[in-house]
Formats: structure tokens, C-alpha cells, sequence
């Protein structure tokens, strides 16, 4: 991924707490017919490894199960908040005519060695996480203990784990922090107009974050 310096997001925590709040991502892997992708919810562990790990499950039916089996490399892309920012919103267009629109956006690259699995009780314990994660906002969240055990179980034989652990970790928040002050706020007023408040906040931190660098 192309990282500008203005744009590149380290910090591992602030990586997994995004990852965490997307909750779905685009797992990429070399297949024997080229690439294969499968968009999959993710179960982002932070406490395993240095970059922390990744697990979701396919369908045993999936073709993606054997290309990971296989080896290589695997791709997993984690698309967050985005939107479009017209030049209108720029004072600097006003004064000179020289703005261009752009497309502001959040994502995120992990990239890690995948393997398989199908261990029935491995599998109960990601799927308890990941549901666990998902159900967690619900005044009364779904338990799989609200399920018949022998019915988790059977459902268990039709996927397929896969684990990744991240070797490798990148962050792009591409925020206009290459634009002045008077822009960067025009952008944010222009998006809190439009009913956009979070990708208005997201334009903010990043760019109070690269005063702060």
C-alpha cells in the first residue's frame, strides 16, 4: 500500500481498536487460479503475537480453505470510514481556484502467514469471541449457550477455521493532513452539514494528531 508519511498510522493499538470497531474485512490469498478473496467477519486478538492475530472461518465449500492451506502469503483488508470531500468546502478554492476534490478514508493492511484448522472446540472458542464482540452493544445479547450444544456442534463441521498472525501491520488514515488549517476545517464543517459527524471527527483527530507529531 502506497503510505505517504502524513498519512501512515503506527500506533498497534489504535490498529486493533480500529479492526475491532470494523469488525469485517477482505481476506486475499494466492488461489491455483489466481488470486480469491472472501469478505469475513474477524476476530482481532491482540494479546497473541507482537502484531496480534487474526482468526474467521469459511465454508468447508469455500475454495479460499485450500489455497490457505497451501501457504503463502494472505492479505487481509480492513475497510473503515470513508467519504468525498468537494474543493467547495476549501477556503483556498475560493481565493484562488486551485483545489481538486479527494477521497478521504480509513484502512487498514494486515498480512501474516495463514493456516487452518478444524478442531471442534477451537472453533467454539472463536466463534464464542467473535460473537461475544458482535452481540455486546444488544440489551439482551445472544449467548451460542442459547443454542443446543449438539447443534453448535454440527454447525461446526461445515467450516473451517483460519488463523493469522500478523507479520506485518499498516494503517492509512488519508485525512487531508497535507491541507492548511482553514481547509481542514472547512472539510469538517462541510461534513458535520452533510449529517456526516464521524468521518467530521475522524478528519479532526488525525489531523490534531499530526500537530501533536
Amino acid at each position: 500500500m502506497y503510505l505517504p508519511k502524513q498519512y501512515h498510522e503506527t500506533r498497534v493499538d489504535v490498529l486493533h481498536d480500529t479492526m475491532c470497531r470494523i469488525g469485517a474485512a477482505t481476506v486475499v490469498a494466492q488461489g491455483p487460479d489466481g488470486m480469491i478473496a472472501s469478505h469475513v467477519p474477524i476476530e482481532v486478538d491482540g494479546t497473541a503475537g507482537e502484531n496480534g492475530t487474526l482468526r474467521c472461518h469459511f465454508s468447508k465449500a469455500n475454495p479460499h480453505v485450500a489455497a490457505i492451506a497451501a501457504g503463502g502469503e494472505v492479505l487481509v483488508i480492513f475497510q473503515g470510514p470513508q467519504g468525498y470531500a468537494t474543493p467547495n468546502w476549501y477556503p483556498s478554492k475560493h481565493q484562488t481556484g486551485k483545489a481538486v476534490p479527494t477521497w478521504l478514508y480509513v484502512t487498514i493492511h494486515a498480512y501474516g502467514q495463514g493456516a487452518t484448522y478444524d478442531d471442534i472446540e477451537k472453533l467454539k472458542r472463536h466463534l464464542a469471541a467473535i460473537t461475544d464482540h458482535f452481540e455486546a452493544p444488544y440489551e439482551l445479547p445472544w449467548k451460542m449457550a442459547d443454542a443446543p450444544d449438539d447443534y453448535i456442534a454440527s454447525k461446526c463441521k461445515g467450516i473451517v477455521g483460519i488463523e493469522i498472525p500478523i507479520s506485518r501491520l499498516e494503517g492509512k488514515w488519508k485525512m487531508n493532513q497535507a491541507k492548511s488549517e482553514h481547509d481542514v476545517l472547512g472539510v469538517i464543517n462541510g461534513l458535520r452539514a452533510q449529517g456526516d459527524g464521524n468521518l467530521a471527527d475522524l478528519v479532526a483527530s488525525a489531523n490534531e494528531q499530526k500537530q501533536q507529531g
